[in-house]
């Protein structure tokens, strides 16, 4: 699994004007393959009237599916260069859609590749970009009294706290990097005289 991954920092839309064509790009993060479809669906009925919807996405931290379509554009100059713009940027669990209205002015291939790779491009500079960081999901109960102390500590060093839940014991949901899972069960058991409980749990993503 991948210790990390970039992904697009919001949704969003840039345009640019080539020879007189509209290229409208607009990038959004997509948890899944069914969302990245989603999106380009809204953004096809957003511009019924353009001359290519054209798309790209990347899914999965090890970009395990990669898709792309040139909607009516000659074959490898959009769909292709915009996703090689994702990749190349190393972009994860994201979606790109290149709306264009045509201006009457031919590109060529070259100028095609140039024009939707670039329009991505410029799109990403401008929305900007997050990594996120594998954690190790993790929960610790830990008595009232001791609650309200360790939970500033655990804020104070940077850690992922994720939710606290107050019932007979308080439950502090932490996110933190396999490799620390031992030095944090050492310094956790300082920090409450051993009084704290810490169990594991899966796996997910979160800001670094």
């Amino acid at each position: 699994m991948q210790e990390q991954y970039r992904t697009v920092a919001r949704a969003g839309v840039h345009e640019t004007e080539i020879n007189r064509s509209r290229f409208i790009c607009a990038l959004a993060p997509a948890a899944t393959e069914q969302e990245a479809q989603d999106f380009v669906a809204r953004i096809r009925k957003e511009h019924p009237t353009a001359t290519h919807n054209c798309f790209a996405y990347v899914i999965g931290a090890d970009a395990s599916v990669q898709k792309a379509s040139d909607d009516g554009e000659p074959g490898g100059t959009a769909g292709v260069p915009m996703l090689q713009m994702l990749m190349r940027r190393e972009m994860r669990y994201v979606v790109a859609v290149v709306t264009r209205y045509y201006g009457g002015v031919k590109l060529g291939a070259g100028g095609l590749i140039r024009a939707y790779g670039g329009a991505v491009g410029e799109a990403l500079d401008e929305l900007g970009t997050v990594t996120r960081q594998r954690f190790r999901l993790a929960t610790i109960t830990v008595g009232h009294q001791r609650a309200g102390r360790l939970e500033n500590d655990l804020r104070a060093t940077g850690l992922a706290v994720r939710e606290v839940r107050y019932a007979e014991a308080v439950i502090i949901e932490i996110g933190l990097p396999d490799s620390d899972v031992e030095s944090f069960r050492s310094w956790l058991a300082d920090a409450t005289a051993g009084e704290a409980l810490l169990e594991l749990g899966g796996e997910a993503y979160g800001d670094a």
